[in-house]
């Protein structure tokens, strides 16, 4: 069986300007990164068109894998073989996974997007960009403090990090200004992941660059020694910072390995940030095609739930459809099966995990949208579990379909397909989407509502820290903005090891830091990270590249 590397790399691929030709864009409003890659000003489009979103997640996620992206790209595929001018719109993979275990995303199998290689590696340098100016405000920041300090800025309420695009660990907590007096003011200093950054939350939800010039300009970076907030206007870096992104604010074009079109533009983690793709892009795929398909990181109750209650709201976004991606391996894992197990037939453990499930379906319900059920078929799922779980969707009122898009790519989803496009026919989401809570609601109700409506809390407790940031956010104007929730991807509680669906657990609120900029507070769980770190074997062991060819890129 041939990697997804190996398909990748088989693949007959079309120069990019072919597929700008399909949608409508002219080869002279493309900004070349090769010939398979461009970069689109979303000023050159001038259509009126306002397609269909169809907005793709999952459930809770384990090891074994439930193929998301596959499935969103796979769609994409599908739908434009039935005729319908369909354009995919992903996000782009971090750096830090795809040398760490998490690999890419850009999909697997058959339903891939391409260059594989170039996505999952610089690509067109958009996260590098995003890198560079996160530092640079941390520079001009110390810099200010080491000139004199006009602003009485306090050192110890910092609250700007650094960032790099990798899993380091050992950059969680650090120590700048070492050295002596000329190598600035010594205070302790932390690194994101860059797909973790406020600046890449900004870049995805700004409209327009005017839009992300007004977004950057009011990040909070620092407080004065009086316990003012001072923005990165108030260093004025505002200028120099939206210079640095004017070419990242641009979509990204490629295309799936059966050429449909497809933007790859901005990546956030739905763990600890938004976890969608940039509303410019999605807005750009709205106006050139019929249907958009788009995911959302990781299970619903994250990355659904950010692009429901944060993205939709600021780019005017209804969703038409959900489509929720499970596979019966995970199913039986979160029922208790342990990974080497998952090749045998357990209907038991199956329809004992099926409940996590069933929790994502409802809270999909509760946003007003239709849904349909994709499961990824594996050559071990079996007759018996198969029926069980049609039995299970029968007595949800649920449609399901059995997607093989990662060994079929498009053709193994028509079904899908046709059951989206039904959905939408019967009770386009559109006309009755609604999101979860009021942003008039106040900081500490918005949270309480997404901990117990999405997550099933049954309480919700605050540090004494995060109580006295509510109040301080308040104080500040801050409170009528939605919250961004950080908390595990492995179970609906901050408890990364209570699977399926777990009922009376507390949530923990520990911290929370105002995204002035992004236009949203993050509220910290358990015991949740801004930086991850690299396994015990990481997947960049394995790469390569012989005689000119790249080999381990999963």
């Amino acid at each position: 069986m041939l990697s997804d590397l190996e398909i990748a790399q088989a693949a007959k691929i079309l120069s990019v300007d072919k597929i700008a030709e399909k949608i409508g864009i002219d080869k002279d409003d493309l900004e070349f990164y090769g010939k398979y890659k461009a970069k689109i000003d979303p000023n050159c489009i001038k259509t009126n068109k306002n397609g269909k979103v169809i907005l793709v997640t999952a459930i809770s996620p384990t090891p074994a894998g439930e193929g998301k992206s596959t499935t969103t790209i796979g769609l994409t595929d599908a739908l434009n073989k039935l005729g319908k001018n369909t354009m995919v719109a992903l996000r782009e993979p971090s750096f830090g996974p795809v040398m760490g275990v998490k690999g890419g995303a850009a999909g697997g199998g058959y339903a891939q997007v391409i260059p594989m290689e170039d996505i999952n590696l610089h690509f067109t340098g958009d996260l590098h960009a995003i890198t560079t100016a996160t530092n640079a405000i941390a520079a001009i920041l110390d810099n200010h403090i080491f000139q004199g300090n006009e602003l009485n800025i306090d050192p110890t309420r910092i609250i700007w990090h650094r960032c790099l695009d990798m899993n380091d660990r050992a950059l969680r907590g650090v120590v700048v200004g070492l050295g002596g007096h000329t190598n600035g003011i010594p205070r302790e200093d932390h690194f994101d992941i860059t797909v973790a950054s406020e600046i890449m939350a900004v870049l995805c939800l700004s409209t327009s660059l005017e839009n992300f010039k007004e977004r950057v300009a009011r990040i909070v970076v620092a407080y004065t020694y009086d316990r003012k907030p001072v923005t990165v206007d108030d260093l004025k870096a505002t200028g120099a910072i939206t210079l640095i992104m004017k070419d990242a604010l641009k979509p990204n074009l490629v295309q799936t390995l059966e050429h449909s079109p497809a933007f790859i533009h901005g990546g956030p983690f739905a763990n600890i940030a938004h976890g969608c793709n940039s509303i410019i892009a999605t807005k750009c795929a709205m106006k050139l095609a019929d249907y958009v398909v788009t995911e959302a990181g990781f299970g619903a109750d994250l990355g659904a739930e950010k692009f429901l209650d944060i993205k939709c709201r600021v780019a005017g976004i209804k969703p038409s459809c959900v489509v929720v991606v499970a596979t019966i391996r995970a199913l039986k894992m979160h029922g208790g099966v342990l990974k080497e197990n998952l090749n045998s037939e357990n209907v038991e453990a199956l329809l004992k995990g099926i409940c996590n499930l069933e929790k994502h379906v409802e809270n999909v319900k509760k946003y007003g949208l239709p849904l349909v059920v994709a499961i990824n078929r594996f050559y071990s799922d079996t007759e018996n579990e198969i029926n069980a779980l049609m039995e299970w969707a029968k007595k949800m009122n649920v449609e399901v379909s059995l997607s093989e898009v990662f060994t079929k790519g498009g053709e193994g989803g028509i079904d899908l397909a046709n059951k989206v496009l039904a959905e939408i026919d019967k009770h386009d989401g559109a006309k009755t989407f609604k999101p979860i809570y009021d942003l008039d609601m106040s900081i500490k109700d918005k949270i309480i509502t997404v901990c117990k409506e999405i997550y099933g809390a049954e309480n919700v407790e605050f540090s004494t820290a995060a109580k006295n940031q509510m109040a301080t956010f308040k104080k500040n104007g801050w409170d009528k903005l939605p919250v961004c929730m950080a908390k595990t991807q492995y179970s609906f509680s901050d408890n990364p090891k209570l699977l399926g669906r777990p009922e009376g657990f507390t949530m923990t609120i520990r911290e929370l830091k105002p995204s002035i900029g992004a236009g949203f507070i993050v509220a910290l769980t358990g015991d949740i990270m801004t930086m991850p770190g690299l396994p015990k074997e990481p997947a960049a062991n394995k790469m390569d590249i012989i005689d000119g060819k790249t080999v381990g890129l999963f």
